[in-house]
């Protein structure tokens, strides 16, 4: 079994920078890709960006060129997500998540998840 705890969230002004951190324990070399969900009021969860243990990455649209995830397997699996350039519609509640080796992003272990509020 894998435990995600994440840190870092917080309230930021529009265009200011965050950076969520995702540590990982427990079972960690079952992990393969892991990636950042956020979920705002009245809209879906949205898959932000995920990386696998290679380094390949990917984002939402919605994000691309402002955020950047990056990984450190030397400190037992941790995740980070650098959000710069910081917008109003970034306000959500952000979460880590492992899905099993040969799982999908979505499934298998969630952090407990972080606020992150930008306001004007």
């Amino acid at each position: 079994q894998v435990q995600l705890v994440e840190s870092g969230g917080g309230l930021v002004q529009t265009g200011g920078s965050l950076r969520l951190s995702c540590a990982a324990s427990g079972s960690i070399s079952s992990i393969n890709t892991m990636g950042w969900f956020r979920h705002a009021p009245g809209r879906q969860p949205e898959l932000v960006a995920a990386i696998t243990s290679g380094g390949s990455t990917n984002y939402a649209d919605s994000v691309k060129g402002r955020f950047t995830i990056s990984r450190d397997n030397a400190k037992n699996t941790t995740v980070y997500l650098q959000m710069n350039s910081l917008k109003l519609e970034d306000t959500a509640v952000y979460y880590c998540n492992a899905p099993p080796r040969d799982g999908i992003l979505g499934t298998g272990s969630w952090g407990q998840g972080t606020q992150v509020t930008v306001s004007s």
